[in-house]
């Protein structure tokens, strides 16, 4: 049987993304003489602090103190190439195919790691119809997507509000500044806010909330595709189809360069 459970991976292009793109924004602060300049704890306050607080606002509270593990899930996923999940699928349905639905039952325990899979072809052997198994599994994947999303969104929406809350803190300089014209000495530290709240906002929002928001996506996305793989092999499986049949169907939800080519 085609090996390959799903591999926990390391993704070496967010970390090196990150590090290359601040490295870079640092590098130009460096360089241009005064580093100093561009820290400031009333505006890492607002920005920092506000967004976290906004976000906040926005999800239930769990949902927020999860934010963590979301972020771990674009460094570290799980991932598996859905052309050797589709060659499994298809190695089990011949299986099944030859010596019936229930000659799946010494093989479920070697689909552990698998969990989706493993479910599906558990409902399958256990006798469940063709029709409930795919209800089930679509739902399950449908949670499964949902529960992404929902961390995409937070990624997005602290995007979204790391920017404003930098805007309001340019608001705040400027009439600190404007308040206090009488006073040079308070204009420089009050411009200071206006502008470095504005630069933490769009960098945070542009270099760290949205790619990651995306890479999120994207990673669902994969995901995705390999449980519509999983589910279109046990259901086929379950209605008892011919192996050659399933190979059509997976390769119809198969990017090309996916595609497999098992009974060739």
């Amino acid at each position: 049987m085609a090996d390959g459970g799903t591999k926990t991976s390391f993704d070496i292009a967010t970390v090196a993304g990150l590090i290359i793109g601040f490295a870079l924004v640092i590098a130009a602060i460096i360089f241009g003489g005064s580093p100093g300049a561009f820290i400031d704890i009333p505006s890492v306050l607002i920005v920092i602090g506000g967004t976290a607080a906004i976000t906040a606002v926005s999800f239930a509270l769990g949902e927020f103190l999860g934010a963590g593990k979301v972020l771990m899930r674009t460094i570290f996923y799980k991932s598996r190439n859905p052309a050797d999940a589709a060659l499994q699928i298809l190695q089990l349905a011949e299986i099944a195919r030859k010596g019936g639905v229930l000659s799946l039952q010494g093989h479920l325990d070697s689909l552990q790691s698998e969990e989706y899979l493993w479910k599906g072809l558990s409902l399958v052997v256990d006798g469940t119809p063709a029709e409930e198994v795919e209800a089930i599994m679509r739902k399950d994947m449908n949670a499964t997507i949902g529960r992404h999303q929902k961390g995409a969104n937070i990624m997005k929406k602290a995007g979204d509000v790391a920017p404003a809350m930098g805007l309001i803190g340019t608001l705040i300089g400027l009439v600190q500044m404007l308040g206090n014209l009488d006073d040079p000495s308070s204009i420089g530290p009050s411009m200071a806010v206006a502008l470095l709240t504005t630069f933490y906002g769009a960098v945070l929002a542009n270099m760290v909330f949205m790619p990651l928001a995306g890479k999120l996506e994207r990673n669902s996305g994969e995901e995705e595709l390999l449980n519509s793989v999983y589910m279109v092999g046990a259901v086929s499986i379950g209605r008892q189809e011919n192996p050659r049949r399933l190979e059509m169907l997976i390769n119809s939800i198969l990017p090309p360069s996916k595609r497999v080519s098992y009974f060739d």
